[in-house]
């Protein structure tokens, strides 16, 4: 029986998706399915929403559910990551103190400061789950979808270089498939490959039939002055090639669009957007909760298994092969980004494993956008590894977005705010207060 644990289950509307997408599988009808959370409320809809998936199948899947972290690590295969620390209060803090500091922000929960932050909560949990995973299950792959990816995986990669881990991200797949709508092309036919870093990979390879397929989007989108105020269109006709991420996302990692109003209102931007979406978020954990008991089916996501999670346990159980798109070290992936920085590049999977595939070179301009994610990256990895506070600050001086919107002054005063509001949720030798620069 395979055995697959889910850390942060409470995350209820993603579980759903996930077990869906494992228990289409025939071969893993059978599995065994161990859902964590801390909050008993949370887990308990997880476990019926699973429950509630497996009676809808047929499938003959064991459920179980546990508070305790290392009764569902225990001879687990695959553990899924999903946690959120802090939860929508901590989500709610890292948008809304920066706001009030003047410093715009969409969703925040990869780079900038609302990245380092939720960075900052998230190490010591991740340090823990692979603590208990070398004790409780040395041989099981850690599948990672918990922000900000690229930090965390780093995070991994110093504490942890012998646990098995990847970051999974669903932007590449859903680029593809959206790109190849709006061209009117059949997705299931086009080859696509993309590489960078998360949220800020590079479609490098897009063919349809063996055919490029950029003019075609070249094309459309000079027929459209809406797509025209898009931010990936803008950052596409730009620099040559298009961004794996949302425009809503990507508006945030660069010092091009929040800086100002005007910019804001031509590319049809609304920051502070995750805050709107947590609280649907909450609402649809409220509504599902309801259905539950009373009763009600549930809505199940359509067949299509568009997470990685699922295709990787697939291929690496049965053999199938496929390839996927995943965050790790880049050992000799992509040349011209730095060899200890965590990269998202496509990756080939099957009974025998899952191997990265090497990229080489990105066009120089691509790399050159992604430096500054990467410095920001680097900076708070090296703060949480030595404890030294001042490189928080460092860090987020090196976003390009808080750069052209504050000043170094109001950045100090805002990371001291943010520490203030996380508390002890932030690593102790963290929450030193530096009130002055380097003399």
């Amino acid at each position: 029986m395979v055995n697959i644990a889910f850390i942060g289950a409470g995350s209820v509307v993603f579980t759903r998706q996930l077990v869906a997408d494992i228990l289409r599988y025939p071969e893993l009808a059978d599995v065994r399915l161990v859902l964590h959370d801390i909050d008993d409320a949370r887990l308990a809809v997880a476990a019926g929403t699973a429950k509630h998936v497996n009676d809808r199948f047929g499938t003959s899947a064991d459920v179980t559910a546990t508070t305790d972290r290392r009764t569902a690590l225990e001879g687990a295969d695959y553990v899924i990551n999903m946690v959120q620390v802090g939860g929508i209060d901590a989500t709610l803090a890292d948008l809304q103190i920066p706001a009030a500091h003047g410093l715009r922000q969409t969703i925040g929960d990869t780079t900038g400061i609302g990245g380092v932050f939720r960075a900052l909560r998230t190490f010591p949990v991740l340090t823990a789950i692979a603590d208990d995973m070398r004790e409780l299950c040395p041989d099981a792959w850690l599948l990672n979808y918990t922000n900000p990816m690229a930090m965390n995986l780093w995070w991994l990669s110093v504490v942890a270089p012998d646990i098995k881990a990847v970051g999974l991200c669903h932007s590449v797949h859903w680029t593809a498939n959206d790109l190849a709508e709006l061209i009117d092309v059949p997705f299931d036919e086009t080859h696509y490959r993309a590489a960078g870093v998360n949220h800020q990979a590079w479609l490098l390879e897009w063919t349809h039939r063996g055919e490029d397929l950029y003019p075609q989007l070249r094309e459309r989108i000079r027929g459209d002055d809406d797509l025209a105020r898009r931010v990936r269109v803008e950052m596409f006709q730009r620099l040559g090639y298009y961004p794996t991420e949302t425009s809503e996302h990507s508006s945030e990692y660069l010092s091009w669009f929040l800086r100002s109003d005007e910019q804001v209102q031509r590319f049809r931007l609304e920051p502070l957007e995750y805050v709107g979406i947590s609280r649907e978020n909450v609402a649809e954990f409220e509504a599902t909760r309801d259905a539950l008991d009373a009763g009600r089916d549930l809505e199940l996501p359509d067949d299509g298994a568009s997470e990685y999670a699922p295709q990787i346990i697939h291929s690496l159980v049965t053999g199938t092969p496929r390839e996927v798109h995943v965050n790790v070290p880049n050992r000799g992936l992509i040349d011209n980004l730095p060899a200890d920085c965590v990269v998202e590049v496509p990756a080939s999977v099957d009974g025998s494993g899952l191997t990265p595939i090497a990229m080489g070179s990105i066009p120089v301009q691509c790399a050159a956008v992604n430096l500054p994610y990467v410095s920001v990256g680097r900076l708070t990895v090296e703060a949480a590894r030595t404890g030294d506070p001042l490189l928080v600050r460092q860090a987020v001086l090196m976003d390009p977005n808080a750069q052209s919107t504050l000043t170094p002054e109001q950045i100090w005063r805002l990371c001291e705010d943010l520490t203030d509001a996380h508390g002890e949720l932030i690593p102790a030798v963290l929450r030193g207060r530096v009130t002055e620069a380097v003399r």
